[in-house]
């Protein structure tokens, strides 16, 4: 498997042909998963030849954006499962990393470690310092897409995703969940305080 060619290949794509109007599934949202993704593997002690396929997965997961904004997930896998045969990666390993794909569509639903740590990586943000800004490129993003809510509806919907929302491993738990709750905590003040 050449991971190193795979990754390359997918990322001059994304570089050349996403759309500058995916201000949140940018390049950036992918490399912030590999790196979310990659710290989560390290504090889960996954093998080096899971770790690759992980950090494969990330790189691909929303590579379907390339052709459809509805549905990308699944566009994702087709593409993966085209290109990274060339790259020599085998059946079963292609199988697992279009699971892990799978797995980031809302609402997440991941089975194996692998899955856990990707959907957990994919919504990283929500525990961390950067939460407001990186939900208002996604508020930008659905705007130019049509979706022209309220910024009262948009932290509505925002409260009740992050209610909803769950880390599935530990290592995400400890590191996200007291500033996810900081985060709606604050959102929720928003609400409370009279114009």
């Amino acid at each position: 498997m050449d991971y190193e060619l795979a990754k390359e290949y997918i990322v001059k794509r994304l570089q050349k042909e996403l759309s500058p109007t995916l201000y949140y599934h940018s390049l950036s949202h992918t490399f912030d998963v590999y790196e979310s993704a990659t710290r989560l593997a390290e504090m889960e002690r996954v093998s080096e030849h899971e770790l690759r396929l992980l950090q494969t997965a990330t790189f691909y997961h929303d590579a379907g954006m390339l052709l459809t904004y509805d549905g990308h997930e699944k566009a994702s896998t087709e593409i993966a499962s085209e290109m990274l045969p060339v790259y020599n990666y085998s059946r079963q390993d292609i199988a697992a990393i279009n699971k892990m794909i799978m797995a980031t569509k809302l609402p997440q639903n991941a089975h194996t470690l692998l899955e856990k740590i990707i959907c957990d990586a994919d919504l990283d943000y929500l525990g961390r310092d950067d939460f407001f800004l990186i939900a208002h490129r996604l508020k930008l993003e659905w705007m130019e897409r049509g979706t022209n809510n309220t910024l009262r509806q948009w932290y509505e919907g925002q409260i009740q995703f992050l209610e909803q929302h769950r880390y599935f491993t530990e290592s995400a738990r400890k590191l996200r969940l007291q500033k996810k709750k900081k985060n709606l905590g604050e959102i929720r003040e928003l609400f409370n305080h009279k114009a």
